[in-house]
């Protein structure tokens, strides 16, 4: 295991120190001083690499800020950490792991041995059998119990194992098989798997159960209830080996459940479930789009982690983006990021996002088990634009909460329909140039506003943001965007010297809400605090009428 020991506790960094002084003297400063200060400051604070341009331009920082930020980021060791990661050593420290995500798209033909073992060949096997079972269903090979073709797949996860193929098949599904129909069953509320079955034949559904244990209760009580559903309406309990397959690593509870093992697809305790879209969690993603195109996705991300491991901390986005997140949330004191896909195919990906960051860095202790006395995981939301534009952005542009956003971005439509692309991106480019430059009360004066209205008319600006942008999105591209923000979560942890990779504080609720459950169906004593007893007595007395 990588040693961090050594490096000083994050508030006692020198470039922390110099970054702090340094803050209150930016802070003073308006992004209109950066810009008429240096006239080529747009065409220089820039990064580009593979497909993705990164401007940097409108954040609150200058060329000194970039170099303490990149002195803070090697005080860290962050680079150190990084070759960690790569060379699967246990970098996740509560569970004494590797973790390797990175492995899932390396070419088969490299070699990486985490103890003892190539995983490069078995993460191999595993996508070799995926596609080969993606072929069968998209071809109509695979037939159900009455011999009829699959048209219907459902996935049914939760967490990442849900985030992320519903996520990818969202934002890819213009390279999806338009025959095949596909949903997604996350909530242990009924609504969520009656709705989705709604309107489907069971003779023409398979069910995929994602759950690497196939023990998480939410998954498996959707799971159990398709189950019946399906039996229900084809007569027999052997149809469950021709319409269910598995990605877990519990080969007994998936056989008991009535799957064949023989369709099983595993992965690895080191992946972690918000880093598993690209193994065998993507299972559903590959059927809708195909294994060449989840190979072109596994090759974007790969594209980004040979970049992030060879690039210069100052010319490489991802460290960027994660050192820009740091500099904003701990040096400048904003709260929360704001993700802004400019693409309506990236709905779901400030989803994503929000448990790809807020789970890994939502932490209250270093990897020694110390308490932090500085500012973790910001706040990650966000909204497809143009819509966003018309709910929240009034408080992004005049409230008094400033908002850093990214906005994301193509440069051709993958539905050209006529001018809408060029409104859309119109209105990226005027909202970054909004947020930074805002409208002055002389400006507005010269327009001929009337007095009275100036006040609530005047934009202060001086709010950042980042802008990314790619030509078109693609299956690549989608693979460089996410490996990019992982990266970027990497980053942020290693300099805060915490541990990205597990999620403790997900797992109290579930505890507790085990011993609630068989009190909500009796009359045993309650002996919880008042507040809950009391919210589990109305449960109990309302759940039958549900009425007052």
């Amino acid at each position: 295991m990588h040693d961090t020991s050594t490096t000083p506790p994050f508030p006692g960094r020198p470039a922390w120190i110099a970054l702090n002084s340094h803050a209150t003297e930016i802070k003073t400063r308006r992004l209109r001083e950066f810009f008429d200060a240096d006239k080529n400051r747009g065409t220089r604070l820039h990064l580009e690499a593979e497909n993705l341009y990164f401007d940097y331009s409108k954040n609150r920082l200058t060329d000194e800020t970039v170099r303490l930020l990149a002195q803070l980021a090697r005080e860290s060791r962050v680079e150190e950490r990084r070759d960690a990661m790569f060379a699967g050593e246990h970098v996740n420290v509560s569970e004494n792991r590797a973790v390797l995500h990175v492995a899932l798209r390396l070419p088969h033909d490299a070699t990486l041995n985490v103890d003892g073992v190539n995983v490069v060949a078995e993460v191999h096997q595993v996508l070799n059998r995926m596609a080969d079972f993606a072929r069968k269903i998209r071809s109509g090979e695979w037939r159900g119990h009455t011999n009829k073709p699959i048209r219907n797949v459902v996935n049914v996860g939760i967490g990442g194992s849900d985030l992320g193929p519903v996520m990818a098949y969202e934002a890819l599904r213009h390279f999806s098989q338009r025959d095949l129909t596909f949903r997604f069953v996350s909530n242990v509320d009924a609504t969520d798997i009656v709705e989705a079955l709604h309107d489907l034949d069971a003779e023409e559904t398979l069910f995929v159960i994602s759950s690497k244990t196939f023990g998480t209760l939410e998954t498996l009580t959707n799971a159990t209830s398709a189950r019946t559903w399906l039996v229900e309406r084809l007569g027999d309990d052997s149809a469950v080996a021709k319409h269910f397959v598995a990605v877990s690593t519990n080969a007994d509870k998936v056989a008991a459940f009535g799957i064949d093992v023989a369709n099983m697809f595993e992965f690895w305790d080191w992946v972690g479930g918000r880093y598993s879209m690209e193994s065998a969690i993507g299972l559903s993603t590959m059927i809708a789009i195909g294994p060449e195109n989840f190979y072109e996705l596994l090759a974007g991300s790969h594209a980004i982690d040979q970049h992030f491991l060879h690039a210069p901390i100052e010319e490489n986005i991802p460290m960027l983006l994660g050192l820009i997140a740091i500099w904003n949330h701990d040096f400048l004191g904003f709260p929360t990021v704001g993700v802004m896909p400019y693409d309506q195919y990236l709905h779901r990906l400030p989803a994503y996002l929000q448990q790809l960051t807020m789970e890994s860095n939502g932490k209250h202790v270093t990897q020694h088990g110390d308490h932090v006395t500085y500012e973790t995981g910001p706040i990650y939301w966000g909204e497809p634009g143009t819509n966003g534009q018309h709910s929240f952005y009034q408080l992004i542009h005049q409230g008094t909460t400033i908002v850093p956003v990214d906005f994301i971005g193509f440069a051709k439509s993958l539905n050209p329909l006529g001018d809408h692309h060029d409104i859309l991106m119109s209105n990226i480019f005027a909202q970054a140039q909004a947020l930074a430059f805002g409208k002055s009360a002389e400006e507005l004066r010269a327009e001929g506003a009337e007095e009275r209205v100036i006040p609530h008319r005047v934009m202060e600006g001086n709010r950042p943001s980042n802008v990314l942008l790619a030509p078109e999105l693609s299956p690549r591209v989608l693979g460089s965007l996410i490996a990019l923000y992982e990266h970027s979560v990497f980053v942020q942890g290693a300099v805060w010297d915490i541990d990205s990779f597990d999620q403790w504080g997900v797992e109290l609720g579930k505890q507790l809400s085990v011993k609630i459950i068989p009190e909500l169906s009796s009359d045993v004593p309650l002996t919880h605090d008042s507040s809950t007893n009391a919210l589990i007595s109305y449960y109990r007395s309302h759940k039958q009428t549900g009425q007052s």
